[in-house]
């Protein structure tokens, strides 16, 4: 269960091989679930369960953020709402100049996987990516924390690195491998 075309993308991408069909819930008319939550578990898994009680199909959702060590995890499950009005550029500021004198730039991606069945059974797979936050951000790919975001073992950001790459090491294609290895 997704709203945001960006994701339906990736999940597109990442489901592609399995020759799954990908039905957005907008497509259904689904409406968005209130995602009140404490964790990335919890709402990934309160919009797929509402996409299958509603649907009567199978439904994926995720629930995903980045977490940033030094400001013990913030923006977390707000990560969405922190970029007032869709800016990143203004998140990714806010998030720099809370950090200012701070050397700690750890920071991870988290993204939880929620699967319901129309009989009521979910299943929840979690995957994290860990690296450090750059600034100025780079790059113009990807989405969201993206350009701010560089993962371990790189020296570019997921703004650089482009599709290909993040689609082989993200939180989002980690979760998607324990889903496949679990549900195929």
């Amino acid at each position: 269960m997704t709203h945001n075309p960006n994701k339906l993308k990736e999940l597109a991408a990442l489901l592609a091989p399995y020759d799954i069909e990908i039905i957005s819930s907008g497509t259904l008319n689904l409406p968005e679930p209130e995602e009140n939550g404490t964790s990335f578990a919890e709402n990934a898994a309160i919009k797929a369960v509402f996409a299958a009680k509603a649907s009567g199909l199978p439904a994926l959702a995720d629930d995903s953020g980045l977490e940033v060590a030094a400001l013990g995890g913030e923006p977390g499950i707000y990560s969405a709402r922190f970029a007032k009005d869709g800016d990143y550029m203004q998140a990714m500021s806010a998030i720099n100049t809370r950090l200012e004198g701070n050397p700690d730039r750890g920071a991870n991606f988290t993204c939880a996987l929620a699967v319901a069945w129309p009989d009521g059974d979910t299943e929840l797979f979690v995957g994290k990516v860990f690296g450090t936050l750059c600034w100025p951000p780079m790059g113009e790919h990807g989405f969201g924390y993206d350009p701010f975001f560089v993962p371990d073992g790189y020296n570019e950001s997921f703004g650089v690195l482009g599709a290909e790459i993040k689609e082989k090491i993200s939180h989002r294609s980690r979760a998607f491998a324990q889903f496949i290895t679990n549900c195929f």
